[in-house]
């Protein structure tokens, strides 16, 4: 009786280890859907959406929106979308929480090539934010509202 009893029960806990271990989502996992904690025990699901250029505009022209780049100081003075708000991505943990206080503000993300957008639209998902989304990077916005200083 022992000898059925242990088998059976380790089969009984790897299978609920199994199911739980399915139930945590991750960045990157499927579907890269994300948690972020809000307030205390309240948790808020959140997807990380990745948009092209194209449709950015088409936002930007029809909803209420923060554009926001994370870019240096420097990129941003050398030109920047119309209506840009600048977060430089090694500072977005310290700083949105102030500049950006709405969690469910429509947020539009983007840098220079996309890969640090990538990056800060899973930070500002993590950290609660509802509405995020990356559009990549400048190199690709036709769209002529790029404003800035001209190079010395």
């Amino acid at each position: 009786m022992k000898k059925v009893i242990l088998p059976v029960f380790l089969g009984f806990a790897i299978l609920i280890l199994l199911a739980a271990g399915s139930m945590v989502s991750s960045p990157g996992s499927e579907g890269n859907t994300l948690f972020g904690t809000v307030e205390e025990n309240e948790i808020v699901r959140a997807e990380y959406i990745e948009l092209s250029p194209e449709e950015a505009k088409e936002m930007i022209d029809n909803e209420d929106v923060i554009i926001l780049d994370v870019r240096t100081e420097e990129e941003f003075r050398q030109g920047h979308i119309e209506g840009a708000i600048l977060i430089p991505d090694y500072d977005l943990d310290k700083l949105v929480e102030d500049m950006i206080p709405d969690r469910e503000a429509t947020i539009l993300i983007y840098c220079r090539s996309g890969n640090r957008s990538k990056l800060s639209a899973h930070l500002l998902i993590g950290m609660g934010y509802q509405n995020v989304y990356d559009f990549g990077g400048i190199i690709d916005w036709r769209y002529g509202e790029v404003q800035g200083e001209p190079a010395n």
